[in-house]
């Protein structure tokens, strides 16, 4: 996992609101654990037309899109089931955040835990970006701020656990074993007693 500590990206826009997990990466498509590749398959239904051709109309194959970093989405992204693929997927397709009002429980946990960015923002901000597809954003994540082109900044709420994780780079058990030194310290400390 990378640190990332801010960010500075266009944005896609997707505006429906409840895409779930199927959406993001279907189900047939979790025959593996191996994280990378699996961003071919994100949006899989929607970037094919039935015939397999890629639908120019969808945003990811919009040639525009190509680097953006930061996905805006409708209300109630991530919902669904609790596949930790989904946050791979789109990890691979070269996300590093995921801005909606609304973002599912579970899916948060996962993207977090996985080194995406997943900030709620207020409906009325996040209306407006999604009426502005390609807007330059600029992320702090120590600050927990979303800065917009003409500079107005809104905050996000971060568990802390979760933002030196990702200002540091490391998952959960990345996190423990940085620890080793001082654990090794106190069962010395332990044992002498």
């Amino acid at each position: 996992m990378s640190a990332i500590t801010e960010l500075h990206s266009r944005t896609v826009v997707l505006r429906e609101r409840n895409i779930d997990t199927d959406q993001i990466i279907p189900a047939r498509f979790l025959t593996t654990t191996e994280r990378k590749g699996l961003g071919r398959f994100a949006f899989h239904d929607w970037r094919q037309r039935a015939d397999g051709a890629p639908d120019p109309a969808f945003p990811f194959n919009d040639p525009a899109n190509v680097g953006a970093q930061i996905l805006v989405a409708g209300r109630n992204f991530g919902c669904g089931s609790s596949r930790e693929h989904a946050p791979w997927a789109l990890l691979d397709l070269g996300l590093r955040a995921v801005i909606s009002a609304q973002i599912a429980d579970i899916f948060r946990s996962n993207a977090l835990k996985n080194g995406l960015l997943a900030i709620v923002l207020p409906d009325a901000v996040v209306d407006e970006l999604l009426a502005r597809p390609g807007v330059e954003l600029h992320i702090d994540v120590a600050r927990g701020t979303v800065r917009l082109p003409d500079g107005r900044g809104f905050e996000f709420p971060l568990d802390e656990f979760a933002r030196t994780c990702l200002l540091e780079g490391v998952d959960q058990l990345g996190y423990l074993l940085k620890q080793e030194p001082a654990i090794a310290r106190y069962e010395e400390l332990n044992h002498a007693r």
